[in-house]
């Protein structure tokens, strides 16, 4: 999961940089992809470098999955405007990605933490 998270969070700030450079956003809010994949980046870019705590880094940043899955929720709110999600089409994609990929990499990761668990517990039998 190390890579993941590493291609994750570097995906996430690129795709931060890009829909605000894209859409010449002078709002705070067009970067927070970038914002919530930066520690991502940094919690993958440490627990490769430090492999004997791995554990802890790959836990922070599942945090920060979870956090870009509840944020990317707020998509489901534009259903309820006249012109729905994608009033604004480069903030409703954004909040989609969020949405989807989020909740994609947390899933992936607490599926690692169960089989690794599980294989711990094998070991010690």
């Amino acid at each position: 999961m190390v890579r993941s998270t590493i291609i994750y969070g570097f995906f996430l700030i690129l795709w931060g940089a890009g829909i605000s450079i894209y859409s010449e956003s002078k709002s705070f809010t067009s970067w927070i992809p970038s914002f919530i994949g930066l520690p991502i980046l940094l919690s993958g870019l440490l627990a490769f470098i430090a492999p004997n705590q791995k554990k802890i880094w790959i836990h922070i940043s599942v945090v920060f999955g979870v956090l870009a899955f509840l944020g990317g929720l707020d998509f489901l709110r534009g259903f309820s405007s006249e012109l729905g999600p994608f009033e604004k089409p480069t903030a409703g994609a954004s909040k989609l990605m969020l949405l989807i990929t989020g909740g994609f990499f947390s899933i992936c990761n607490i599926r690692s933490f169960i089989a690794a668990r599980k294989s711990n517990q094998q070991k010690n039998e």
